[in-house]
């Protein structure tokens, strides 16, 4: 993923950094806190890459957890200066809830992602005609531009050079689903064609009789990063969540997508059906 300045990373970066020196000098989060005369919520908030931290804080911490590479700490006080300021996704602020905003920060830093929508077609595949489609049949009090506006400047930067590998699990359903009419779905479907030739995503269609599976009324993300664990976000009947602490549940989704891939067909047979699905709305 590209990194840019944007805080999120940095503060992910010293998240990853300061567990790891923590747990290496074999303290608990209680007993790092403790030993700094700090709040057990302060330690617990920087470890979840949620705030910011000053240089002054980072030595304190590099004190104590014993880091004295010069190379390192450089390279990690520079990061706590790059920890303060907004997000790349501040100017949406009012429109995002916490648990999607927590999800943004830790997609900004992913290695890759792997995602599913039980009907429609996941957000990050979606043209501008089939987000207006889907705002229009579904009004709320926020504004539609500004989730489209927001959506848009997500799959921007997730496409971009050097971005993460997506793999995408595909509903038929989602493909078949006429969202905004024919016209839009041509161009839905063409837009999908399109990613998945120039390699920019891993595309499995999961077909109608491919029978029942775990997540029937969840979509879920599985963001994956190679220091770290996995990341779950989950969008369902139950509200929304982001997980990374409850390695039970993450692993179920785990599971669960594995478990999809082997249901679904094959990139070459996607492409396949895709070509089917435009023929037919390509006829008269």
């Amino acid at each position: 993923m590209p990194t840019g300045s944007d805080p999120s990373l940095n503060r992910r970066k010293l998240r990853v950094a300061l567990r790891t020196a923590r747990e290496k000098k074999g303290l608990a989060q209680r007993e790092a806190a403790s030993e700094l005369d700090w709040s057990l919520s302060k330690v617990i908030r920087i470890e979840a890459g949620q705030v910011s931290l000053s240089v002054t804080d980072l030595q304190a911490l590099l004190r104590l957890y014993e880091v004295t590479d010069d190379a390192v700490v450089q390279d990690l006080e520079q990061a706590a200066r790059g920890s303060k300021g907004q997000s790349w996704w501040f100017p949406y602020n009012e429109i995002i809830a916490p648990p999607f905003a927590q999800f943004l920060g830790y997609e900004s830093a992913a290695d890759s992602i792997r995602t599913y929508h039980p009907t429609l077609v996941p957000g990050l595949l979606q043209t501008t005609d089939y987000m207006n489609a889907l705002f229009e049949a579904s009004p709320a009090a926020t504004p539609a531009q500004q989730n489209i506006d927001l959506r848009t400047a997500r799959q921007e930067r997730v496409f971009a050079d050097g971005g993460p590998k997506v793999s995408v699990i595909v509903d038929e359903s989602a493909l078949r689903r006429l969202v905004g009419g024919a016209g839009t779905m041509r161009q839905q479907l063409e837009h999908i064609k399109r990613l998945a030739a120039e390699r920019r995503i891993a595309l499995r269609v999961l077909l109608l009789d491919a029978g029942a599976h775990d997540s029937l009324e969840n979509a879920f993300v599985l963001l994956g990063f190679h220091d770290d664990d996995d990341v779950l976000y989950v969008a369902g009947p139950g509200g929304v969540l982001t997980n990374r602490d409850n390695l039970p549940m993450v692993a179920r989704y785990q599971e669960c997508f594995e478990d999809l891939t082997d249901k679904a067909l094959s990139e070459e047979e996607s492409a396949a059906l895709l070509d089917e699905l435009l023929d037919q709305l390509n006829s008269p």
